[in-house]
């Protein structure tokens, strides 16, 4: 199922979509593609585990399925649903049908003789596939992506057992669904409540935290190529200083390069307290740490932001990137 030989060959495939994996990241892939196992992705929120499974089906050139879970989803969602409507239309129309063939029965006779005929609507023309059975039933091996697991009940990660210990579902009008080429399995978490036991167990484990200045500037100028590397790294620095700060949001990855883009193509090239104060809506997303901006400009502006922001960490486009990125 493999398609990469090397961790590079994954590196390289996603630095194809603009996603700057680490060989972490890499090794951990080409084992979910050996072992045909999960990958359960765990961190902040806008550090790049969305951002794998989209660019990782964008490398392969396949498809993604992708279930956003929420708060009481359930397995008709994530699963499988009967079309009812159709079911209802169908019936209607062949109610002149139905009314010749049984018109002369009792009762008991006629729902016998109908209940013969129950599995016609229940087959395939009247299944509605979700994600997973999607992913399942793809001739060739997909992208699943299971987004934000931890905001599903308990109850959802054991209807998903099945699944991910053989790649299976049972539908009980039409029987077991095995994939032929398991998919890619990609489950994301952000860490707002304790996943179980039994679902790390069937998992592949890889944690995504904040970049590094230096990795962080790379996924800047690689993701908002406008940026000028100066600015770049001014931002860089606001920014891993701003996330020290106690914040009700903190700035994941994706803001960086929101803000990065922002004042590229407003054409700024330094920050200033106004800059701060005018565009913090790219960054920030809660109305409770925008005065944290203004706090953290002023610190950051007494401090010696200008060397640290020109010298205080190295870049080089040419060492291998070995890092993450949401955007």
């Amino acid at each position: 199922m493999s398609e990469f030989d090397t961790d590079d060959d994954v590196i390289s495939a996603l630095a194809d979509q603009n996603y700057v994996a680490s060989h972490e990241i890499a090794t951990t892939v080409r084992m979910a593609t050996v072992l045909e196992k999960p990958i359960l992705l765990e961190g902040p929120a806008g550090v790049g585990k969305t951002s794998l499974a989209l660019s990782l089906a964008a490398a392969m050139e396949t498809d993604l399925h992708r279930l956003q879970c929420y708060e009481g989803i359930d397995e008709t969602t994530a699963l499988y649903e009967w079309e009812y409507g159709k079911q209802m239309l169908y019936t209607q129309l062949l109610t002149d049908q139905l009314a010749d063939q049984f018109g002369e029965l009792s009762i008991s006779e006629a729902v016998e003789e109908l209940s013969a005929e129950e599995s016609a609507f229940f087959s395939e023309n009247f299944l509605l596939g979700r994600p997973i059975l999607r992913s399942l039933r793809d001739a060739e091996s997909t992208v699943l992506l299971i987004d934000e697991i931890d905001r599903a009940d308990d109850e959802f990660e054991a209807f998903l057992l099945e699944t991910l210990d053989d790649y299976q579902v049972t539908i009980p009008e039409l029987g077991t669904v095995s994939a032929e080429n398991p998919p890619i399995t990609i489950i994301t978490s952000n860490n707002t409540r304790m996943l179980s036991d039994a679902l790390r167990r069937r998992c592949l484990y890889c944690y995504i935290d904040y970049p590094d200045p230096e990795r962080e500037l790379e996924v800047v100028l690689t993701q908002a190529p406008e940026t000028s590397q100066a600015l770049g790294r001014e931002i860089v620095s606001f920014v891993q200083e701003l996330r020290s700060h106690d914040l009700r949001k903190t700035p994941g990855l994706s803001e960086t390069v929101d803000w990065a883009q922002t004042l590229a193509s407003l054409g700024y090239d330094q920050i200033t307290r106004e800059v701060a104060k005018n565009t913090t809506g790219a960054l920030i997303k809660h109305h409770a740490d925008h005065g944290s901006v203004l706090a953290q400009y002023d610190e950051w502006e007494s401090s010696d932001h200008t060397s640290h922001a020109a010298g205080g960490y190295g870049h080089d486009h040419d060492h291998n990137h070995n890092h993450d990125h949401e955007h």
